[in-house]
């Protein structure tokens, strides 16, 4: 994988577009002016998880002796589930959350942008090439970036696009990552059976 398919990869899983309607939901009985801090205080959280679990979770599945074919498949399973839910979405559990409270890093930088498909992809990223270190760091600071830019500006972007347009736009993601999911299925199959 390329720097750029794992920037791209990671946006697809961290679905900032797709989130940008939970986003308001959930912001919307907060002031305007402290809905920006909110968004980078979260976004930063959500930074720090996948960096966490970049360096770190390598070793946490070598001493649970979990092998990258069993990462690549559950990584794939747990992609392709939330590739459904964007394909066709409907009422999602985790993202409950009292609106009168101003959320701290439950469920805006954990599970919506730091998710288990996002820990497990940098994990997997890590597991498969840890030379390349350095472009997956940088990889997952763009995709936080571009994630938070979209995220930021989600009262504009519902304006100016619609609801429809949204939807529309987070389907063709989920098919762009059910296909990533397979492939990661398929990746993990092989290894396991030596194929």
């Amino acid at each position: 994988m390329t720097l750029l398919s794992a920037i791209f990869l990671l946006i697809i899983i961290m679905d900032p577009i797709g989130n940008v309607p939970v986003f308001l939901s959930i912001l919307k009985n907060i002031p305007v002016e402290r809905r920006r801090k909110i968004i980078i205080r979260e976004l930063l959280i959500a930074l720090f998880v996948l960096l966490f679990f970049l360096f770190i979770g390598r070793f946490i599945l070598q001493s649970l002796q979990i092998s990258e074919s069993s990462l690549g498949i559950a990584g794939g399973i747990m992609l392709f589930l939330i590739a459904i839910k964007m394909i066709f979405p409907g009422a999602n559990a985790m993202t409950t959350h009292d609106e009168m409270i101003e959320p701290l890093v439950v469920p805006l930088a954990i599970p919506l942008i730091a998710g288990p498909s996002a820990i497990a992809a940098v994990i997997l990223l890590m597991a498969q090439e840890p030379n390349m270190w350095p472009e997956w760091a940088l990889a997952v600071v763009v995709a936080c970036f571009i994630s938070g830019v979209i995220l930021v500006s989600a009262e504009t972007l519902a304006q100016k696009l619609g609801e429809r347009a949204l939807l529309a736009i987070e389907r063709l993601m989920g098919i762009l990552l059910m296909l990533v999911s397979v492939d990661l299925i398929l990746d993990g199959i092989k290894q396991t059976f030596n194929i």
